[in-house]
């Protein structure tokens, strides 16, 4: 493939020997890739700051063995400066990079959809247009229903009977009727589930407006959702502050 251009998203960083870097990125194009920026750690680097978690950046790159090398790298939005120096909005971010990760498994196979997911919500975040519990929940439930998982708020899994029910089943893929509720089934505020309703479809007015019990217990059911999926839960989002 020799040299080739993408956009992505730095997900996180490891040191790989006294000067170097391994990146791995979500971009546009490639999808996941993990790749070596050679010398970034010095400080004569010239573009060693353009290679941190949060940066979006333009990239050149040559195709490795293993892992591809980083020939150039050119900012196009600086999400870290601005994440960088508040922590609600630094967790949640931090919670994004974990997720998208992981829920993007497999290497070099094209995700445009979480990958334009993924710049939408940073620069919702940045820009604060939203709560950053609320911007993250929104972040997750899209990402999984990306992925195959796609939650149901309203219609009964198990049947199809519309709704809205009175429980959640994790295990069911989301709301469920009595009929076919199983044991175990959590039993969330109407309220909590137009909430996640609303995050799942874009509905900003109906989620800013949503009470902070509603948030709680919604998030809640995210992150149970989430685990079940991932089979073990994401390390970062027990640093998220919850109102």
């Amino acid at each position: 493939m020799g040299l080739y251009r993408d956009e992505g998203v730095v997900l996180r960083t490891q040191k790989l020997g006294e000067a170097d870097r391994i990146v791995t990125l979500l971009t546009r194009e490639t999808g996941r890739i993990r790749a070596v920026a050679k010398g970034v750690r010095r400080t004569s680097s010239k573009f060693g700051g353009r290679l941190e978690p949060f940066m979006h950046v333009d990239l050149q790159l040559h195709t490795g063995r293993s892992l591809d090398i980083v020939t150039q790298a050119e900012t196009i939005t600086p999400f870290a400066a601005v994440l960088g120096g508040d922590y609600a909005r630094y967790t949640a971010g931090t919670a994004m990079l974990e997720a998208v990760e992981r829920l993007t498994d497999a290497e070099r196979e094209p995700a445009v959809q979480h990958y334009l997911l993924l710049v939408g919500a940073l620069r919702s975040l940045a820009a604060a247009e939203h709560d950053p519990g609320l911007i993250l929940d929104a972040f997750l439930v899209r990402s999984l229903a990306v992925a195959g998982y796609a939650p149901s708020f309203d219609a009964c899994t198990g049947c199809g009977l519309a709704g809205p029910h009175g429980a959640f089943a994790v295990a069911a893929g989301g709301s469920v009727c009595p009929d076919c509720r199983p044991v175990g089934s959590a039993a969330p505020a109407p309220a909590t589930l137009a909430l996640l309703g609303a995050l799942l479809t874009g509905d900003w007015a109906s989620a800013d407006a949503s009470e902070d019990r509603a948030r709680r217990e919604g998030h809640g059911l995210v992150a149970a959702y989430l685990n079940w999926h991932l089979e073990r839960g994401l390390r970062s989002l027990r640093l998220v502050e919850r109102v």
